[in-house]
């Protein structure tokens, strides 16, 4: 009797566990990308994902905003260098709309995001890019920080790939946030 019970316990107990990581893998969020590759000069791919909290984010609710895309990781050294100096950036210019959108290249634990966030006394708004999708539509790929600045049109104003010192980074705020 076990050595025909035995093969329907495998049968059933692997049919248990694929339906668990199907069924668990069904709420990982991703995030969409329009089609097209952001390029300087021109506008840039929209873009929906989720906020570390589960809200959507799309990049059209700042519309006629200035945004700054910072593409960044919690195991990004230089990242945990930039961040705090583009929060105090986002602070200075946010009267004149400027918005740091902070897209966390292919990561997954949102609590780990929020807790390094929070560890460098950050408090920007920041989204989920788990497949990297957006990363891709931006031309971003291991080299982080990226900063992709987008003026009031959402056209790509400028992109800086590396590190950056304080003094370019709010230079560029400046420009951005004074055009037009």
């Amino acid at each position: 009797m076990w050595s025909l019970a035995l093969p329907i316990l495998v049968v059933v107990a692997a049919v248990a566990v694929a339906s668990f990581l199907v069924l668990s893998n069904s709420g990982t969020k991703t995030a969409s990308v329009d089609p097209g590759l952001a390029q300087v000069g021109k506008k840039a791919p929209g873009f929906t994902s989720w906020d570390l909290g589960g809200r959507k984010v799309s990049l059209d609710e700042f519309k006629g905003k200035p945004v700054l895309l910072t593409f960044w990781a919690t195991w990004c050294t230089a990242c945990q260098e930039e961040l705090p100096a583009l929060q105090q950036i986002g602070e200075q210019y946010r009267s004149s709309g400027l918005t740091v959108l902070a897209v966390d290249y292919r990561e997954t634990d949102t609590a780990r995001m929020s807790q390094f966030l929070t560890g460098l006394h950050v408090n920007m708004e920041a989204v989920v890019d788990p497949q990297g999708a957006i990363a891709g539509a931006f031309g971003v790929d291991l080299g982080l920080p990226v900063n992709v600045w987008l003026d009031r049109s959402h056209v790509v104003a400028r992109v800086m790939v590396g590190a950056q010192p304080a003094s370019t980074l709010d230079d560029a705020a400046a420009q951005l946030a004074a055009s037009t």
